[in-house]
Formats: structure tokens, sequence, C-alpha cells
């Protein structure tokens, strides 16, 4: 699957100076109204009601590359939350042929949203990595005033101009300012940047965009709640325009949103070059992007094989000129070895098969050269040299094959999801370079069961990795308690349910750590001394909270928790704890508590 990627190089070709290229996935013919791709004028008017089933999976990161867990996955109609590696997936979903999209949220991150187009019996993949939503600075909202970030993007706010989101009634007090500039020469674009790049103009066409920048901007009062523009305001955005791109920079450029019922861009004003920036005037506040719509793109596809023609998963595969300079237009293979997307017409390039973790290794490069229609490249072979082969097997705790399982690939901070047949064979291709090791990791579905394989050697060809026996470490989080002898059972993942664990600053309890359980029938939260915790430590159950008996008081002799274990931040934390626990109010009736709890260290 093919997504938008902008390296940082200067290009000969002004119009395509830092252009970003719409990806879209894996599928080999697309026609969209009989189009081949957006041209010149009004163009085509794409059809967004046809509805597609479709599948996506991915991998979604933090701002520092580590693995985002229980980040919540919308697609469709269809909610799931990601896993320890930051993994999620959705299978057979409705969703808009022309422009499904996915998103990723996480409590204190700007969405992640990633949309393509859909094809029947293809399905998506993508990475995306979190945009932190921190505070840039705060404006009185009675007098207005700007906010200026290290980056240069700017955030002008009107006198009186800002209302509460939900009610739209005017609001007076503090608007904290949470802002971040996108680089469009990021080598990120692809993973940061909303959407895939095409928006809809004023004319209600379909267009295909180049970027000089982004920002994603969100308002909130003192309270937290959410504040927008109000009627008949506007605010001003100011982004930083690359130097390397100021040149190739006109007096004005078109602005556009990004629509999140669509998951598309939307046209709605202008900026103009105002020395080193776009400045513009805005009336809310979401994704904004200054973009250029593209004149001629046609679409392409290839599937990449090794030289036996097996397929190769995770290759990134780039578009070039034949100068050598890069079209923005980069993509990773999914496990058929396929990608596919969107390049410019009417151009000689070079189809390059690049390493993800060594970019700078071309694996191998084809010639190509484009008009007006879609080009199917068909198969392009990598040496045997530039591949490893991993192949093995995977058997759960009594030596029996799994057979619903997968073996994850993790190649410097990046992972790689592979499944394992029913038999418990695996058998997959990287791309490899250099001396390369990685970690391999295999788990079993059925019991949350997993092993690995550290600090392996990658060498061409044949990497033949022995069994894999994944019963040494569990995966599986839980909060189980019982009170009076009902038993209840929460669990991450299942959809209304979920499990915190915070670090709680209580004056009183400074040293604690604070775990809450929220079920279908029963919400829990628990309160513990945190002081020289560690495996095997026994620690003062502080308060006992659960939605049928309340807040009740704790009894004179402390009960004790049992932590059982106390991994590093992303391991886990685990333990048990049981005694007699008193009403608030008289006549004070005792309840019979236990709980043990498994949940993922967060702090």
């Amino acid at each position: 699957m093919f997504l938008p990627l902008i390296r940082k190089a200067r290009y000969a070709i002004p119009f395509l100076a830092g252009i970003s290229l719409l990806i879209f996935s894996c599928q080999k013919e697309v026609s969209i109204d009989g189009a081949t791709g957006p041209g010149p004028g009004p163009g085509p008017q794409y059809d967004l009601s046809t509805k597609i089933s479709s599948s996506v999976s991915g991998f979604v990161t933090d701002e520092n590359d580590v693995a985002v867990q229980n980040a919540v996955i919308q697609f469709g109609s269809y909610s799931t939350t990601t896993d320890k590696y930051g993994y999620f997936e959705a299978k057979n979903v409705q969703v808009t042929k022309n422009a499904a999209f996915v998103t990723a949220g996480k409590p204190g991150y700007f969405k992640g949203i990633k949309t393509y187009i859909a094809s029947a019996g293809k399905s998506a993949f993508f990475r995306i990595k979190l945009i932190p939503r921190t505070n840039a600075g705060s404006i009185n909202a009675s007098a207005g005033g700007t906010v200026t970030m290290v980056s240069g993007l700017t955030v002008t706010l009107p006198a009186a101009g800002v209302v509460n989101a939900a009610t739209n009634t005017a609001y007076t007090g503090t608007v904290n300012v949470a802002a971040f500039w996108i680089n469009p020469e990021s080598a990120d674009l692809n993973k940061l940047m909303p959407g895939d790049l095409r928006g809809i103009d004023k004319d209600g066409a379909m267009k295909l965009l180049k970027t000089f920048g982004m920002a994603a901007v969100e308002l909130t009062g003192s309270a937290g709640e959410l504040l927008q523009i109000a009627a008949g305001k506007k605010a001003t955005l100011g982004l930083t325009i690359p130097a390397s791109l100021s040149t190739d920079a006109n007096p004005s450029i078109p602005l556009w949103y990004f629509d999140e019922t669509n998951g598309l861009w939307k046209e709605q004003g202008s900026a103009v070059k105002t020395g080193n920036k776009y400045v513009g005037e805005v009336s809310h506040f979401s994704y904004w992007n200054c973009a250029y719509p593209l004149p001629v793109a046609v679409q392409f596809d290839c599937t990449i094989l090794d030289a036996a023609g097996k397929p190769v998963t995770n290759a990134e595969v780039g578009i070039y000129y034949s100068n050598g300079q890069f079209t923005g237009c980069m993509g990773a293979t999914d496990v058929n070895g396929y990608t596919g997307g969107m390049a410019p017409g009417n151009s000689q390039l070079i189809v390059k098969v690049i390493d993800p973790v060594c970019s700078s290794q071309v694996l191998t490069s084809q010639s190509i050269s484009t008009g007006n229609t879609g080009i199917a490249l068909g198969n392009i072979s990598v040496a045997i040299t530039n591949i490893a082969t991993i192949t093995g097997s995977l058997t759960n705790c009594t030596n029996q094959p799994v057979t619903n399982g997968y073996v994850m690939l993790q190649k410097g901070t990046s992972f790689t999801r592979y499944p394992v047949s029913a038999s418990g064979s695996f058998n997959f291709n990287t791309t490899f370079c250099g001396n390369m090791n990685v970690t391999i990791i295999g788990g079993d579905n059925a019991t949350g069961q997993e092993g690995l394989i550290g600090s392996l050697a990658l060498n061409s060809g044949i990497n033949n990795v022995g069994n894999i026996t994944a019963c040494t470490n569990s995966n599986q989080e839980y909060v189980n308690f019982t009170v009076d002898g009902t038993a209840f059972s929460v669990i991450p993942g299942v959809p209304s349910w979920g499990v915190t664990l915070v670090h709680v600053p209580d004056p009183i309890y400074p040293n604690s750590i604070y775990i809450e359980a929220t079920g279908v029938t029963n919400t829990l939260w628990f309160r513990f001394n945190d002081q020289n915790i560690s495996a095997g430590s026994t620690q003062d159950l502080y308060h006992f909270w659960d939605g049928i008996i309340g807040m009740p008081l704790m009894p004179t002799i402390p009960i004790r928790v049992n932590i059982a274990e106390y991994g590093n931040i992303g391991q886990f934390i685990s333990g048990n704890f049981s005694g007699t626990i008193y009403d608030f109010s008289p006549p004070n009736n005792p309840h019979t508590v236990t709980c043990n709890f498994r949940v993922r260290r967060q702090f």
C-alpha cells in the first residue's frame, strides 16, 4: 500500500518542488468515474456514496516511535484498540469505496487519520504516528492575542471571538492553544498527516494536492472544554515555508481543512506569502493545509517479489524522476508484496525498492514512463542477496502447534506482523541490509502467551530460527474482583470495557498507584502504596471503590496488596488482595472483597 512521504531534498522542477502525492491502498485497477486521476480545470466529480467491504491493519506509535497501546481505532462502524505493539486490525467492514478511512485516537494526542481507495480482495496497511496535543500557549478570550511556536507556527485569535464548541455560548476565560506544525519535508510526513492528500476544491471536484505545510490546532477552555471560533469571526494561521521550498512558493496558495466526516481535505480560503510564512484566515480549527492542486497524476501499481517469486513484505517503494530527484511518492508493500498509488503523469520516472531501516540502500530499481493514463508495472524482482527468508515453527505450552497465532518481526523500532499457518509454521521474506539484528516474537491468540528470539543476526537467504514456544510471556491484561461473592471481570479491548493505570499526585498519598477498571456491569477503582514496590513485595491498600457499595470505610488493619509482577514501563504489574471493608454510613455493614489484576505499566 502506498503512502505519501517527503524526503529532504531540492527539486529542479519548480511545480513539483516539495510535492507529496496521494497514495491509495492495494488495488490493481481502479476506476473512479472513469478518471485516471485529477487533471486541470474542474476535474471529475468523484463518487463518495458507493460502499464496499474492506479490511485494514497497521501500527500506531507516539512521537518517539514507541508503540501506543489501547489507542481507539475507528473504521466505518467498527471499533477496536491497539495491542502492546500498537497493532490493530479490522476485517470486512463496510466503508466508502473511494474514501475509506481509519482513525486512531488516544488522550493527549491529535487524531491520526488515514484515507485510501478500497478495492475488493485487497487490504490496506498503515503506520500512524500520533501528534502530541501539547499546549503551545494561552490567550485571553476577551482580548484576543497570538501564540507562536518554536517551529514558527502562529495562531492568532480575535477579541471576543471564541465560543464553547458544544453549547455555542460565548467564552471569556483563558484559551489554551494546542498546536503542531507538520513539516512538508518531514521523513515521517506519511505517518503524521491526516488523509491521503486528496481534496475537494471549491468547485466540488476531487484534486490531488502538493503541500507546503500543515497545522493541527485545538482550543480548550480552563475546564478542558472544547472551544471554536465564533460565527462571523476569523482566526489567523501563519505556517512556516521551509527554506528549500521558498522559491517555489507562489504569492498566494489555497487553504484546505481536513474534513473528518469523509476523510478528505476541503478547500476553504487562501493564504498569502508573507516573508517566510503563508498567512491566512480560518473560521474554525482542525487540521489545515497550504497546498496546490497537482495538474496531472496517474494511478500505478506493482508487486515486489524475490528471485524465487515469493512476495517481499514491508519493503519501501519510492518514485523518483530520471535525474534522481524524489517525487514524494513512497509506500510499503503488503503481505502479498503489493503496493500502488499515484505518480506524476507525462514523466520519466525511476521506481526504487528500499529497505525501511537502511533507507540509503537501493535494493533494486526500474525505469518507467508515464502518460495520461494509469500504468500497471507488474512484478519487480529483488535479488536474493537483499532478501532474508525467515522460517520456523510456533508451539504452545503443551508443545503442540499453535493453530491460531502470529509472528511479530522487530527491526529497529519498527514492527511487522505475519500470520502463522494452521500447522504452526511460518515462512516469510523481509528486506535486509548490512549487519542487521532483529527480534522475533511468536504469539498464541488462543492463550495470550508469547515467546521470543532476541537479537538474531539476519543473513541473506534462508534463516531457519527453529521453534518458538509461546509460553513464557503472557500478553493478557485483566482486573477480576468479587464483592460479597458476586464476581466481575474487566478486560481491555472488549467494547465498552477497559482498564487504566495512572500515577496519582495526591498530597495525602503522594506515592501511590491508582488502577481503574470500567466494565459493562460494574466499575472499580483502587489505590495502593508504591514505595519500595517490586515483585514479591506487599503494599498497603489505601482506597477501594466499586459501583455497588460505593466508597466504603477502610479497615483499621490495612489490607495488603501482594505484588506478583512488576516489569518495566510498557510491561506488566500484577497482584492480588482480599479483605473486609465496611459501609461508610452506619450501621457500617461489612463487605468481603477480593481482587486479582494484571495491567500494563504506563509510567
